[in-house]
C-alpha cells in the first residue's frame, strides 16, 4: 500500500517512505504548498543539530532564505524545533515523547483562510529531493 500525504497526518513518527512514496508525497506537497502564502515548521528530532539540519534541507530544497535562531537550548536530548517563515525565527526546545519527524503548516494572508499541517515527513525527506 502506498504512503500518501493524507495519510501522514494519522501518524505519530515519520515513517519509511520508498522513492515512489517520496515522488508521490513530495509532488501532493507541492501541489499543497502553493496554495498557501507562508509556512510555519516543527521539527520533532533526537537532538537539536539534526533538528537544524533537517530544516536547513528544507529551506534549502524549498528555496527558502534561511531563518535565525533566536531561542535554543544547550541541553542534550529529543527537541521541539519550531520555525515561523514569517518572522524568520527559529525557536528550539528540550521536548519528551514527542515522535520524529518535520510537520509543515501553511497559513495565508487572508484570517479566513484555514490554515493546514502536513506530515510527519521523515527528517531525511527533503535531503533526497
Amino acid at each position: 500500500m502506498t504512503t500518501t500525504l493524507n495519510q501522514l497526518s494519522r501518524l505519530r513518527t515519520a515513517p519509511e517512505l520508498s522513492i515512489d512514496e517520496r515522488r508521490i508525497i513530495s509532488e501532493e506537497l507541492s501541489v499543497q504548498m502553493h496554495l498557501m502564502n507562508w509556512f510555519t515548521v516543527g521539527v520533532m528530532a533526537t537532538s537539536a543539530d539534526r533538528a537544524l539540519k533537517a530544516l536547513r534541507s528544507l529551506e534549502d530544497s524549498l528555496g527558502w532564505e534561511p531563518m535565525v535562531v533566536v531561542d535554543s537550548t544547550e541541553a542534550s536530548g529529543p527537541v521541539y524545533l519550531k520555525a515561523n517563515q514569517k518572522t524568520g525565527s527559529i525557536r528550539i526546545r528540550i521536548e519528551h515523547d514527542l515522535g520524529c519527524g518535520i510537520l509543515i503548516s501553511g497559513h495565508g494572508d487572508d484570517a479566513g483562510q484555514q490554515s493546514t499541517i502536513w506530515g510527519p515527513l521523515p527528517l531525511n525527506f527533503f535531503q533526497e529531493l
